[in-house]
């Protein structure tokens, strides 16, 4: 009697399996393109990308998930399958903060999948003008951190730019002390974004008390400084590391553990309720006692969850103010919509900035 290796038959059963992974990707595939080709049968070529869509798909698979793999895996799997269908139908071109290997290459790369055409530019108001000229598809940008706060930069842009949001993604942001040094002692002076020197300020005054810090526009030209000078060091993820062929000399340096980004999604397309929607807002209030209670009494009285509020000077008049508000829910909601036609009547001016899917994880 012959003795069967467990080995052998669990990687014969293994091989089956990934044969017919294989052929249902393939034809899911076939199926993206006939769906390319009823939408330019229709005239539909402007938007073969529907975030509400994709949203509603990495819910789906997430809710049906029973394991082993965790749920950030298993729609993870899923984002790159439909970001390789949608390759099929057109190849989505998105501008972010460059060059590549930033956070933002990395939020795009999370939220649309690894095979887009990337197109890094040199500044956030750069995204918007790219984006704004048709140069590119989607932008991506950073409003919001954990620890920092928000990024008064991108909030300005939004007021006023004529791009709507379609999107959002949350980034974990793991900051990492990049150097080809043999040690962090050696290390005289450290690049990176601002906004990451903050992030790791403890560190840096702990480890690296006497080193120079000197801030650029992104953390991967970052990375490119440091590779120019000896004694140097950069602070940036693990996609601008393994991009760039630098070694990781100190892991996950951020002072706060739960270090986490939000990023927007900007470009043309309103995107349709998904069924778990947020609304930005862009309220400008009057300048008169009470006028913040009044922007926020049409939400509170329906229901209706702000998750975000932020003040900026509205650059109209002294001591004028701008409100960004974030609520739940979509804009075709009847009590949002009911809500937003209430403060546009107590308030100067309301500006829809997007409805869109909250993001999946």
């Amino acid at each position: 009697m012959v003795d069967i290796n467990p080995l052998t038959e669990i990687r014969q059963q293994i091989d089956e399996i990934d044969q017919s992974i294989q052929h249902l990707v393939s034809e899911r595939a076939r199926c993206a393109a006939q769906v390319a080709q009823v939408k330019q049968q229709q005239g539909e070529t402007g938007h073969f990308y529907r975030p509400e869509r994709e949203a509603q798909v990495l819910r789906t698979v997430m809710e049906r998930n029973s394991g082993p793999l965790s749920d950030e895996s298993i729609a993870g799997i899923f984002r790159e399958i439909m970001a390789a269908c949608l390759a099929l139908e057109k190849p989505l071109q998105i501008a972010f903060l460059g060059p590549e290997g930033t956070y933002s290459h990395a939020a795009a790369n999370k939220h649309f999948g690894r095979l887009i055409q990337p197109q890094p530019v040199n500044s956030i108001e750069e995204v918007f003008r790219l984006v704004e000229a048709d140069g590119a598809s989607f932008g991506v940008v950073p409003v919001e951190n954990s620890t920092e706060g928000v990024i008064n930069y991108t909030l300005d842009l939004l007021m006023n730019s004529s791009l709507s949001i379609s999107g959002e993604v949350a980034l974990r942001i793991r900051h990492n002390l990049l150097s080809k040094a043999s040690s962090v002692a050696t290390i005289k002076r450290v690049y990176s974004h601002q906004q990451s020197l903050a992030q790791c300020r403890l560190w840096l005054d702990k480890n690296l008390p006497d080193s120079e810090r000197i801030a650029v526009n992104s953390n991967a030209e970052a990375v490119l400084l440091a590779l120019q000078h000896e004694q140097s060091a950069a602070i940036a993820g693990i996609l601008a590391a393994d991009m760039y062929d630098i070694p990781v000399l100190k892991a996950d340096i951020e002072d706060e553990p739960n270090n986490t980004t939000r990023f927007v999604i900007i470009g043309r397309y309103q995107a349709p309720p998904s069924g778990c929607d947020r609304t930005s807002l862009l309220v400008f209030a009057h300048n008169r006692a009470g006028s913040l209670y009044d922007l926020l009494k049409p939400l509170a009285k329906r229901g209706i969850s702000m998750s975000n509020i932020e003040s900026r000077p509205s650059r109209r008049g002294v001591w004028e103010y701008v409100f960004f508000i974030d609520v739940d829910g979509h804009y075709e909601d009847d009590r949002v919509a009911e809500a937003i036609e209430e403060i546009g009547k107590t308030s100067a001016m309301v500006k829809i900035l997007g409805s869109y899917p909250r993001a999946v994880l």
